[in-house]
């Protein structure tokens, strides 16, 4: 698309009146979601959405524009008005466009080429699943969801990028209820893959995840409440890593006086045993690309190296505000949004330990199988996660499960009491919300043990 344009006179125009730096990303997104819930496909949407973004960056400020009218005409004029938005002395360089670069992960079965009866169908088998486990399953949702984003980005330093970034996802959320007791249960898979997605998990074994963890957690008895000895298993996801510390160690909010991380570069932040990094490039993961929504490659970058602070995550303009390259992770919703800092797959990388051997050093404890939602802090670092799936520890055994578990503490605090760090490594999928955009995102860690930290549950009689 940016090829059959005068990308050179557009980027002039928004460079017109002020800025140092212009950039026109366009995006081609054809999408499809089909959403299941009371036995019954509820809605389908199918649909595509093209548009560009233009934005101008002068005196470390942004003014951007976007449109659905892509032609050149209008283009001119949402260049122009960027233009008055920005501030500062024109822009006197020069802009050659030598450099014309596209990435993409291969994909065997492109969602666009299987029908939607099929798709559908996948809802449908994905509910009868979950019912079919136990007579207390009362709700089943249902989702499917694919999208083909096809997206370039050009600048007024020359470059000139595209990518094609291909996405499937599918949900399953049951609701089971015996008397007054209600749970749920939730399984989702999800990966930059087409439809081959499914050749090795099948909607019927999400839904019968799903539904085998709200069946079974209604027979579990409350959580004990105090400070405990927690293991997080490898199958938890990285919900942790994402709150506890992934926040905080984006740029903006560093500069921005609300990270609890915020001039500790150097320092002892976590364990010994603790290496936290954010990586765009492992193959098919949910928060990969080739370039992020400024053009910039994918990059792997480590924050955090045997417990010392080494550095942030940064867009082109938090970098420019600090002096330094981006490391690949602006990333932007779509393009009607500006690019913003974000993570994209974050871990902790795995240690040396055996998971079996971690569960059996602790007395008494909890083990934490599957966590819920997270909320942190970034300004004091403290958090609160729940917990869908725990069971209590008893002698160095995983035993019965324990429901209403909530995980309370501090990052930095958390990440220091950290004593012995799996071989493993599991990952979760999810959307991360930030300034009113979701972006997909991998979160993923080893099985942990923290020797102390807060479980909100039930309180123990005296």
């Amino acid at each position: 698309m940016l090829e059959s344009l005068d990308v050179e006179a557009i980027l002039r125009r928004a460079l017109s009146a002020a800025g140092d730096f212009a950039e026109i990303y366009y995006e081609d997104n054809s999408f499809t979601g089909i959403f299941g819930e009371e036995s019954r496909v509820e809605r389908v949407l199918s649909a595509t959405d093209r548009g560009i973004g233009i934005r101008v960056i002068s005196e470390l400020s942004t003014a951007y524009g976007f449109t659905n009218d892509l032609t050149l005409d209008s283009l001119l004029r949402l260049a122009e008005t960027v233009s008055r938005g920005a501030r500062g002395g024109a822009f006197g360089g020069d802009i050659n466009l030598s450099r014309l670069q596209s990435g993409g992960f291969p994909i065997a079965v492109a969602p666009d080429q299987v029908q939607l009866v099929e798709k559908i169908a996948m809802v449908n088998r994905a509910d009868r699943a979950a019912r079919a486990v136990d007579a207390r399953v009362k709700q089943v949702q249902a989702t499917y969801r694919d999208s083909q984003v096809k997206s370039q980005t050009v600048n007024s330093l020359g470059e000139f990028r595209e990518d094609l970034t291909v996405s499937t996802v599918f949900l399953v959320q049951v609701v089971t209820q015996e008397g007054a007791v209600t749970q749920t249960g939730y399984e989702p898979v999800g990966a930059q893959r087409g439809f081959e997605l499914f050749r090795d998990t099948t909607p019927e074994e999400l839904a019968v995840k799903a539904a085998s963890r709200g069946v079974m957690m209604l027979g579990a008895r409350q959580s004990p409440a105090g400070q405990f000895p927690v293991v997080l298993s490898s199958e938890a996801g990285g919900t942790m890593v994402h709150e506890a510390i992934g926040h905080g160690l984006e740029a903006d909010l560093v500069q921005a006086g609300t990270s609890v991380y915020k001039g500790k570069l150097g320092e002892k932040v976590a364990s010994d045993l603790i290496t936290v990094i954010d990586d765009a490039t492992i193959p098919y993961a949910r928060g990969s690309f080739a370039f992020d929504g400024e053009g910039t490659p994918a990059q792997k970058t480590v924050l955090v190296e045997n417990g010392i602070l080494k550095g942030y995550m940064y867009d082109r303009l938090s970098a420019m505000k600090d002096g330094c390259a981006s490391t690949g992770n602006g990333r932007r919703e779509s393009y009607r949004t500006r690019p913003i800092v974000r993570m994209t797959n974050t871990l902790i990388a795995p240690g040396k330990s055996d998971p079996a051997e971690i569960v059996k050093s602790v007395d008494q404890g909890l083990f934490v199988r599957r966590m819920g939602g997270g909320q942190v802090n970034t300004v004091t670092g403290d958090f609160v996660f729940e917990v869908s799936e725990g069971y209590l520890i008893e002698n160095g055994v995983v035993g019965e499960p324990v429901r209403g578990a909530t995980l309370a503490g501090n990052g930095p605090d958390v990440l220091r009491k950290i004593t012995m760090v799996g071989n493993d490594l599991g990952f979760g999928i999810g959307t991360c919300g930030k300034d009113g955009q979701g972006v997909p995102v991998a979160d993923a860690q080893p099985t942990l043990l923290i020797t102390g930290i807060t479980v909100g549950g039930k309180k123990q009689k005296s």
